[in-house]
């Protein structure tokens, strides 16, 4: 009886033991659990560098891979090679996702960066003469935002009912025969001396060194912008515990504090 006891003993000391040694185990991977996260290289990444830091304090390690074309971090993050990525406003992902078929889901508001008119040929908008050029993005998104902006300007005037995604089809009035140049994004900073203007996104603009407060001749509204950037994951993975960390992460006051500090307005929180 004493044989059988002692066995019994052995035996649930072994199962606890093993218990014990996977509950351990799991702890310690969720203490050590890392997301990779793609964003932009320049301005966003150094923001995403203070949201790190941020959430190597809640115990999650953030892995920044770095891209210079808005074209990639989606089909990175689509193919797995990334977890999240930070880059894109709603009205890019839609026409990735209309275009591409990503099940790819926004899951947390990070930044708002105003859009603006850059010259090194004129002062004002007032300058521009009849069949002035103006480089804008050639996706369809921030080309079309960069429509909106010219229109609220009374730059052009679009048909009605275009909403966020307007082409340069829809340019319903043209006083000024303006020459409407698309070029991609992240070309626009380096080809601004082609044209009389050019919109750029201003991730491109801080990364040229331009200062949007003091060298946009005309910007987005700071107030009330759709064009608020997010965090986006794959649709399945968007109640993972990690993400939700790393959401948490850049919509702290560390990160908000060097938006203000370093951008001085030129890159606002969306959050």
């Amino acid at each position: 009886m004493q044989g059988k006891t002692t066995s019994w003993l052995r035996r649930a000391g072994l199962a606890g033991g093993i218990a014990l040694a996977l509950f351990a185990a799991q702890v310690a991977e969720a203490a050590a659990e890392t997301v990779k996260l793609g964003v932009m290289g320049g301005a966003e990444e150094e923001i995403a560098e203070v949201a790190k830091t941020v959430a190597a304090g809640k115990g999650l390690t953030v892995e920044l891979i770095t891209f210079s074309d808005y074209n990639i971090p989606n089909a990175a993050l689509d193919a797995g090679d990334l977890d999240a990525n930070a880059f894109q406003h709603k009205p890019y992902l839609e026409a990735q996702i209309a275009a591409r078929g990503y099940k790819i889901v926004p899951i947390g508001f990070t930044i708002v960066e105003p859009m603006g008119l850059y010259s090194r040929k004129i002062k004002s908008v007032g300058d521009l003469k009849p069949g002035s050029s103006i480089g804008i993005p050639n996706d369809p998104s921030n080309g079309g935002r960069a429509l909106n902006l010219l229109a609220s300007n009374g730059l052009i005037k679009l048909a009605p009912g275009k909403g966020l995604s307007p082409s340069i089809l829809d340019i319903a009035e043209n006083p000024k025969a303006l020459k409407l140049v698309e070029l991609e994004a992240a070309q626009l900073p380096r080809a601004l001396e082609d044209f009389d203007a050019a919109i750029i996104n201003t991730d491109y603009a801080v990364n040229s060194g331009l200062t949007p407060s003091k060298d946009a001749l005309i910007q987005e509204p700071r107030e009330g912008n759709p064009y608020g950037n997010f965090i986006a994951a794959r649709e399945k993975d968007k109640d993972r515990p990690a993400l939700k960390t790393l959401v948490d992460s850049f919509q702290s006051k560390e990160v908000r504090d060097f938006l203000e500090t370093r951008f001085k307005g030129a890159i606002l929180p969306a959050w």
